[in-house]
């Protein structure tokens, strides 16, 4: 007679990443939710990039030994709150938790009485979760959860840039058969670099970046040290496990335009693109990033190609899907603070809604103020 033995659940809370990536990066795999942030490489290289000693809580769940689910996240003081939330910080655009699809609810579970054990927060705050995402059915079992709207996303199908084209309007489809001729007439080189070269090809991509947005109010942040560092220690070990593609456009030999590209699960998108300020007098800098963006997401397996968080005017053109990013808020039973933290969140939540419907010209105003992020491309 065979006695089957229920495999045994083990708890791990570390404060650090080190010797992680692989059994992280397997993890990540076996995540149908995971998107490009909550790579091992992002975490590690933004905590090591803008980390404060001592702050680091890892969350680690094992089932028979194997990781099987997973959460990084940074201990701050908020109005006299401790509140946990996810390492990667305003730099993703989706932050969430990593569980294995094959036993994802008792994961999920089991995560969540990881974070109830350990001592030291009041609330948990995921403030851009996919509607998809681990965060949401963490709150739906938590007792004190709450979710709110976060950001608006656009998103196409993952599938052949001439599809794409075939199904927008006329009008706009004609606009961009022109503007791709122009591309192609141009002769581009476009390569995508390997691990080995991804360090120096960073320095290239923001000294593009930089140039693009000189007198146009460029995100401050991306001028940084501190964010060349990320770039530079998250992107090689990203493309090195297929989390990544960095792409370099040359043109008569000049290296004009490179476009980073994340790559989870299901969604790949741009994330960070740079371009001598003379190409856009020569071709339209949208239609050549969708039109090499959408074959990396392909490629790489992914159901979708999102534009990231924003709905600027230029992205509408494609005919995307909107797609509302949640903010999720875990509460520590009993935590007047949390309650407290909570309750501020959501109506703060509520004033912006009250101001956006009185007043969408604010929405305008946000778009713009986003764009600078580089992110976001005008033409």
């Amino acid at each position: 007679m065979t006695t089957m033995i229920a495999p045994q659940w083990t708890v791990e809370i570390r404060d650090g990443l080190a010797g992680l990536r692989t059994e992280w990066t397997d993890l990540f795999r076996r995540c149908a939710t995971a998107t490009p942030f909550q790579a091992y490489a992002w975490n590690e290289a933004w905590w090591t990039a803008y980390g404060t000693t001592g702050r680091l809580r890892v969350v680690l769940v094992r089932r028979g030994g194997t990781l099987v689910a997973a959460a990084a996240f940074t201990l701050v003081r908020r109005g006299g709150c401790a509140v946990l939330v996810p390492v990667g910080g305003a730099f993703s655009d989706f932050t969430d938790a990593l569980a294995d699809d094959s036993c994802r609810a008792d994961a999920v579970r089991e995560l969540g009485a990881a974070l109830r054990a350990m001592r030291g927060w009041q609330a948990v705050d995921f403030p851009e979760t996919r509607a998809t995402g681990l965060a949401a059915e963490l709150a739906a079992a938590w007792g004190s959860g709450y979710v709110l709207d976060a950001s608006l996303c656009l998103e196409l199908p993952a599938q052949d840039f001439e599809t794409l084209v075939k199904d927008l309007p006329a009008h706009a489809r004609k606009t961009v058969r022109r503007r791709v001729n122009q591309l192609a007439k141009l002769g581009l080189d476009i390569r995508a670099v390997g691990p080995d070269e991804a360090e120096r090809s960073t320095v290239d991509l923001l000294r593009l970046h930089a140039a693009q947005w000189q007198g146009r109010g460029v995100n401050a942040e991306h001028l940084r040290p501190a964010f060349a560092e990320h770039l530079a220690r998250a992107v090689p070990t990203m493309i090195a496990d297929g989390q990544a593609v960095l792409l370099e456009y040359r043109l008569d030999g000049a290296h004009v335009a490179s476009n980073l590209v994340v790559v989870g699960t299901d969604l790949a998108g741009g994330y960070l693109y740079g371009a001598d300020p003379e190409l856009r007098d020569r071709l339209d800098i949208t239609t050549l990033l969708i039109s090499t963006t959408l074959p990396v997401a392909e490629k790489s397996g992914c159901a979708t190609m999102s534009m990231l968080r924003g709905a600027e005017p230029y992205k509408l053109r494609w005919r995307p899907t909107e797609a509302v990013n949640r903010r999720v808020l875990l509460v520590r039973a009993g935590s007047p603070r949390g309650h407290a933290y909570a309750a501020a969140v959501r109506a703060r939540a509520a004033a912006v809604r009250l101001a956006k419907a009185r007043a969408p010209w604010l929405r305008a105003v946000r778009d713009r103020v986003t764009s600078v992020s580089g992110r976001k491309v005008t033409s």
